[in-house]
């Protein structure tokens, strides 16, 4: 017997609103709202995954007035007006379904419903199966044994028997229930005081709508008679009202609604627009076999003529295979390289491979590369090239010539995007698939050693091929944006610098740490001792739970929030430094919690990371991450590490140098409030920076109207607390928060600092109209922050990107100054100190390692080159510290 076609009907506009009220404050980089969008294609692609339909049809609600509002006024009249943001989304909806090849359908004077209801019953007679797919639960009416419903997001299939469950009354009483208790919803009338319960009573004794009105004549006198009596015109039209029309202009025809695949070409854009990365590579093209000529190359003539080809070509995309993500610990399986579109080589050098199977001998294979490599005429393009750089580097090959990284330029157009991989590179710039890492290797853990060649070349020589293409797309993507200047004259020359530090590392007293972690150890133990006796009894500090009951049920403490997943309530910082001033206990589990921390994330861990060959340990420093343009670091991540607190001081005095060398630190001073003085050009900042006067000790002077000699520790200090919450758009709520302060005094202290900075209130207004307009900030040198959420009708949402807006241009200045000042004191270096070593980038500052002998000639030089990296209207300021270690230096 075979199995009858299926046609499943999706209720457009009941999905659209779930998913624009479960996914809230997506956009694109340039603010338009997508969380709708979102929601609802996959919801619409959990349909086609799961259920592989033959036949299928989106339905969407149509504008103006229906058959419903012309019988009865005021129908759907309470209905607020759509929300703009989601009102905004419906066309994008449709663009998608579209592009994705679906059947849509949509007719004037007929809601969804009615048009299912059409669609189901002409299918059902034609034979077919029909599902439903939809919350609402007005179509539970169309149930029967061949209509069901199908609600993804509970997870739920109807039936008649789970709509009897459901509602009370079989599918076919469904319309008279609701005709009875009303919708105020859809401003249905139905009989006031009926709800379900009395709406399902009646219908189980009289049978229906029509039988229930003819008996309330004979009913018992009581309020229900008397409303049943009164309303009687009123539950008819509420039954007219819910019913679902099945008689709608249109026909069903079974090949109108097959199903047919997307055109990758098609919908691939369409996602790129709405910046959907990860559904992008699922639909975009992988590229036939004829399309990319990737071969293998295992003899050394054939390496010497693609080398060949590259120099000819003065350009060469390069891509390097190992067995880490780790630079400083890969070794070199193979290298793929590419000098013309849609045409590469892979050149295997380590693999385990079968006996019998030919690779190239490593040493030839990097003696013929090696001259390519050094040659600075021969640019180099690639996907993070700074790893590559490392890698080539160990294996005596470094990178000359670097001059065009896709991850970094993908970074420099939209810095809030989530991924600038590769792949998600090649979906939205080239509208194509790469083949993914696992399927190259055979499981996602695999090294590459291990990959058969005939997968490898393929996966291998893609990544060169699509970095090619890439950079080819992204080039006059940033010289249109205005950001050539940036891309070229900092951030590439950035790579092969960033690749140096990390391969110099810093040095460490492994000893001295480990000697930390038992004092820590001890102290940690003291710690618990301390919080058991304040709550009574021994619980695990490290459940967020178990301490939410110590602390909110046995010691009566307030419920300051709630758990992000509203299943509790929150212990987290904020919660335990309020509620710190009001018991013991709070501020014990924070000291409990920083020391533990610490004590995990660094002192236990960084001897671990010393690299086997070098003694050192070597941070990656991560240029494609921070939306500010700030760079980021991590494995270990050496920029968090506390700098004020007697822990973090102890563990920078574990950072150390060789014999005969020192450290040196040299730190911006103030810098974020010079740049902040140059946007602003403010008078009074101008001239307390530029007459080298303490900026908080005036501040004060100003806010309390005092001399700047009667300023005391606490005013100066509270000061200080405005002048950077000002950089960052601090509210007045957090402002009295940190302050211990009330709302209406911290208002004041802000509404005073701006009226006695006017140029800085200027400035801000200014930078906000143009954020306003443009929706994204720039920096000094041209970076730019979009602010997606900058006019959002989400009054949290804008108030953040309003922050983010004040913040940018400031904090992203900064940023590309210390950028700027790392180029120009490693060139000083390669000039004049050769034997000095750049070794880290933290925030504002810049450690070094020099020859002892050469300490104060140095550090005269790095003071020149950093203050004067840039004209700003005040000057810049560098304070330089040396020492035996970090501690000290800083």
């Amino acid at each position: 017997m075979s199995k009858k076609p299926t046609l499943y009907l999706l209720d457009a506009s009941s999905y659209i609103h779930r998913a624009f009220h479960a996914i809230r404050n997506l956009t694109t980089s340039d603010g338009v709202p997508t969380g709708a969008v979102y929601g609802f294609v996959q919801m619409l692609l959990k349909v086609l995954d799961e259920a592989q339909p033959s036949h299928l049809a989106v339905v969407y609600d149509a504008k103006g007035p229906t058959f419903r509002h012309k019988l009865y006024e005021p129908y759907k009249a309470n209905r607020p007006p759509l929300d703009p943001a989601l009102k905004s989304q419906m066309p994008l909806v449709r663009q998608v379904v579209t592009a994705l090849n679906l059947p849509a359908v949509e007719m004037e004077g007929y809601e969804a419903d009615d048009l299912m209801a059409t669609l189901a019953r002409q299918a059902t007679e034609q034979g077919f199966q029909v599902v439903l797919v939809t919350g609402d639960k007005d179509m539970s009416q169309l149930v029967n044994d061949r209509v069901s419903m199908w609600d993804t997001m509970k997870e739920a299939r109807l039936g008649p028997a789970e709509v009897r469950e459901k509602m009370g009354v079989d599918p076919e009483l469904v319309v008279d229930l609701q005709a009875l208790t009303g919708d105020s919803t859809d401003n249905i009338p139905g009989v006031p005081g009926v709800g379900p319960k009395k709406a399902k009573t009646l219908l189980e004794q009289y049978g229906d709508l029509d039988s229930v009105l003819a008996a309330a004549p004979e009913m018992k006198k009581s309020k229900l008679k008397e409303n049943l009596l009164a309303h009687a015109e009123d539950a008819r039209i509420s039954r007219t009202l819910a019913r679902l029309a099945d008689d709608a202009p249109l026909s069903f025809s079974p090949e109108l609604f097959a199903m047919a695949p997307p055109d990758p070409e098609v919908i691939t854009p369409v996602l790129a627009q709405l910046e959907f990365t990860s559904l992008m590579k699922q639909f975009a093209p992988q590229p036939a076999a004829s399309e990319g000529d990737y071969r293998l190359v295992v003899e050394p003539k054939e390496l010497e003529a693609e080398i060949a080809k590259a120099r000819k070509k003065g350009k060469v995309s390069i891509d390097t295979e190992t067995t880490s993500i780790d630079p400083m610990l890969a070794q070199l399986v193979g290298f793929s390289l590419c000098s013309q579109k849609g045409q590469a080589i892979y050149v295997p050098v380590g693999h385990q491979l079968p006996d019998g199977e030919k690779q190239m001998d490593r040493e030839k294979a990097l003696d013929l590369l090696r001259p390519l490599c050094a040659d600075p005429l021969v640019a180099k393009v690639g996907q993070n090239l700074k790893y590559d750089h490392i890698v080539l580097s160990r294996a005596g090959a470094p990178l000359a010539g670097i001059a065009f990284d896709t991850m970094v330029a993908s970074y420099l157009l939209n810095p809030g995007k989530t991924s600038h991989g590769l792949a998600a590179i090649a979906a939205e710039f080239l509208g194509r698939s790469v083949i993914p890492y696992e399927e190259a290797v055979g499981g996602k853990n695999q090294s590459f050693a291990f990959a058969e060649l005939d997968k490898a070349t393929p996966y291998a020589a893609e990544d060169a091929d699509v970095a090619w293409q890439a950079a080819k797309v992204l080039g006059p993507r940033i010289e249109e944006a205005g950001l050539e200047p940036l891309f070229l004259d900092l951030e590439m020359p950035l790579v092969p610098l960033l690749a140096r530090l990390e391969m110099n590392g810093v040095k460490l007293d492994v000893d001295a740490l480990g000697e930390l972690s038992k004092e820590l150890g001890g102290q940690l133990v003291e710690l618990e001792a301390s919080c058991y006796k304040l709550a009574g009894h021994e619980f695990n500090l490290n459940s967020p739970s178990q301490l939410a009951t110590v602390l909110f049920e046995e010691l009566g403490l307030p419920q300051v929030k709630k758990t992000k997943k509203k299943t509790g309530y929150s212990t987290d910082v904020t919660v335990l430094t309020i509620l710190a001033a009001q018991h013991p206990l709070p501020a014990e589990i924070l000291n409990y919690r920083t020391l533990s921390k610490i004590k995990g994330t660094y002192v236990d861990t960084l001897p671990a990371l010393v690299h086997p060959d070098t003694g050192r340990v070597h941070t990656s420093f991560n240029q494609a991450v921070t939306a500010t343009g700030r760079l980021s670091s991590s494995d270990p991540n050496l920029q968090n590490i506390p700098v004020r607190t007697e822990l973090g001081l102890r563990i920078r005095e574990c950072f150390i140098t060789e014999p005969g060398m020192v450290m040196l630190s040299a730190d911006y001073s103030q810098i974020e409030l010079r740049v902040l003085a140059h946007l602003s050009r403010d008078p009074l900042l101008l001239e307390d920076l530029s007459q080298g006067l303490d900026v908080h000790t005036q501040t004060a002077a100003r806010l309390f109207d005092v001399m700047p000699g009667l300023v005391t520790k606490e005013m100066r200090a509270r000061a200080k607390t405005v002048n950077f919450g000002v950089l960052y758009g601090m509210s007045a709520f957090r402002l009295a928060r940190e302050q211990g302060i009330s709302n209406q005094e911290a208002q004041e202290i802000i509404s005073k600092y701006l009226g006695r900075y006017a140029g800085i209130a200027a400035f801000q207004q200014t930078n906000l109209a143009s954020a306003r307009d443009k929706g994204y900030v720039t920096t000094l040198l041209g970076r730019r922050r979009f602010l997606p959420a900058i006019n959002s009708s989400n009054r949290v949402a804008r108030e953040g990107a309003e922050r983010i807006a004040l913040n940018t241009p400031i904090q992203g200045t900064a940023a590309d100054l210390i950028k700027l000042a790392m180029l120009k004191v490693a060139d000083m270096m390669a000039a004049e100190f050769p034997e000095a070593l750049m070794i880290l980038q933290v925030h504002d500052e810049l450690v070094f390692e020099v020859p002892e002998k050469q300490a104060e000639a140095f550090t005269e030089r790095v003071r020149q080159e950093m203050e004067g990296v840039y004209q700003l209207a005040v000057e810049l300021k560098v304070d330089i510290g040396q020492g035996a270690n970090w501690a000290e230096a800083h």
